[in-house]
């Protein structure tokens, strides 16, 4: 295969052999030491999962569209991540590299696919990243009102948003400004160590326990009546089909447990730890988020969730200054390292794709100094600073929850397609139940993307369409030979 141009099939694969071939799994070479275990892979998809959509979203979530049902959306969407989870897992044991979701589907369903799905993760991660700094705007703004410092609304808040008076927003300066000088640290090299991680981790736990101790000692249990608001006649706007609608927006919250899947090459036993790592991650934070979102519209009427900093409006009704501010200045620390995260992450997506070719080279140039892929991070800087300075957050966070899903979907239908075609390949751990299982995953992903907005849809074929037109016009033509380093 080595030295062969790729054809004009644009269902073109790198084998799974061309992944597990490459230098970051052979042994005694650039490969990576196998440290970790099951309780160090739970901790890491915990403290991946664990960020924006639980400080940010649960309060638009409950006040839109479910009310204190928000609870079962929690449910509802991780069941339906439990399921992909597993596909993750089988992917991951299969083709235990240090890539990603791009990776696992370039070997499967071939490089349209891939390109699609890494389209569609840059779509995210941007989105991603643009919604957890309007949240992180949210926070410092009512942090600083608890200092008694103000800052003037029109340029804490979206375009065109409505304000008290006759107001309107301008434009959410912090927001745009905390992307900008995340995007200024990358760009100079700047990463997170391992003990910082597992301090933010930390900060982060302490944010949810808290709230949950506390505020479970300040309920208004007249708050969940009633638990399930009738619905008003519009699809997702409360009812049964808002428990849905929500569902498909506070999945936000449990982007991230992939993280699991993809240190599928640094864990002892794969077969074993990383199902262990990325169910009992996935089951410890579907806990924490229930009884967040049953305290928090315990504590407040869930009409007066719909802020970028719920938590923040749920812990002020309780009426200890002290703690208000605290757990603010916590949630504020986590959600920075959140958008570090998901900056870092979007470039190197984009890095893979540039190197395979799919987009022009100069998105996988490095920095001559710094060693960082510098073009990449500040042209999706720029434009992610100007997502999060213009758009509210609900429109952010949907438009992250309908490309996560889509992605998701792909990932089942991988596990099917390679079940089908490479039947012999050894698998060291298998979906249970499958292809009914993946099955019931894809379906679940596309009835979440079912219950958003017609809107959330239309923007996700435009975004597709503009995907589509640069592979067909570029991509396909500058594919690079097939044989070769991957990601």
């Amino acid at each position: 295969m080595k030295g062969r141009r790729v054809d004009q099939s644009y269902f073109t694969k790198k084998t799974v052999e061309d992944l597990t071939a490459s230098p970051d799994v052979e042994d005694g070479k650039a490969g990576f030491e196998r440290t970790l275990g099951p309780f160090s892979l739970m901790a890491l998809g915990v403290g991946a999962i664990i960020g924006a959509g639980i400080f940010v979203l649960t309060g638009a979530a409950a006040a839109r569209y479910a009310g204190p049902a928000i609870v079962l959306s929690f449910a509802l969407a991780g069941f339906a991540c439990a399921i992909v989870a597993l596909c993750y897992a089988e992917l991951a044991a299969l083709i235990p590299v240090s890539g990603s979701t791009y990776s696992y589907v370039y070997a499967t369903l071939g490089e349209i696919f891939a390109w699609i799905i890494g389209w569609d993760l840059v779509l995210e991660y941007a989105m991603g990243a643009a919604t957890v700094a309007v949240g992180w705007s949210g926070y410092l703004v009512s942090m600083l009102a608890n200092l008694g410092l103000a800052l003037p609304p029109q340029y804490t808040a979206a375009h065109g948003a409505e304000l008290a008076g006759s107001a309107a927003g301008v434009f959410n300066v912090p927001a745009a400004a905390i992307i900008l000088l995340i995007t200024a640290l990358l760009v100079l090299g700047t990463r997170e160590s391992a003990r910082v991680n597992n301090v933010m981790v930390a900060f982060k736990l302490a944010v949810v326990v808290t709230v949950i101790v506390v505020g479970g000692l300040h309920l208004t249990p007249a708050n969940w009546s009633p638990f399930l608001p009738a619905n008003t006649g519009e699809f997702g706007h409360f009812g049964l089909s808002g428990v849905f609608r929500g569902a498909a927006v506070v999945f936000f919250a449990y982007i991230g447990f992939d993280a699991v899947s993809t240190a599928a090459g640094e864990a002892h036993s794969p077969q074993r730890d990383v199902p262990i790592g990325l169910i009992g991650a996935l089951t410890i934070c579907t806990i924490l988020y229930i009884a967040v979102a049953a305290v928090i519209t315990g504590l407040v009427p869930f009409a007066k969730l719909d802020t970028p900093d719920p938590i923040a409006v749920a812990i002020d009704a309780i009426g200890l200054p002290w703690l208000a501010l605290a757990v603010k200045f916590a949630a504020l620390v986590g959600l920075t390292t959140v958008i570090l995260v998901l900056l870092f992450g979007q470039t190197r997506i984009l890095f893979a794709i540039a190197t395979d070719g799919l987009v022009p080279k100069f998105f996988a140039s490095l920095h001559p100094r710094f060693r960082t892929p510098w073009v990449s991070q500040v042209v999706l800087g720029l434009i992610v600073a100007a997502a999060a300075g213009l758009f509210p957050i609900g429109l952010l966070g949907e438009m992250v929850s309908i490309g996560t899903l889509s992605a998701f979907a792909l990932v089942c239908l991988a596990v099917i397609h390679l079940r089908r075609s490479r039947p012999g390949l050894e698998r060291p751990f298998k979906v249970p139940g499958s292809p009914a299982l993946p099955a019931l995953g894809i379906f679940a992903c596309l009835g979440l993307m079912a219950s958003l907005p017609w809107e959330t849809w239309l923007r996700l074929v435009v975004w597709l369409a503009v995907g589509m037109a640069v592979y067909l016009l570029y991509g396909h033509r500058n594919a690079r030979r097939l044989g070769g380093k991957n990601d």
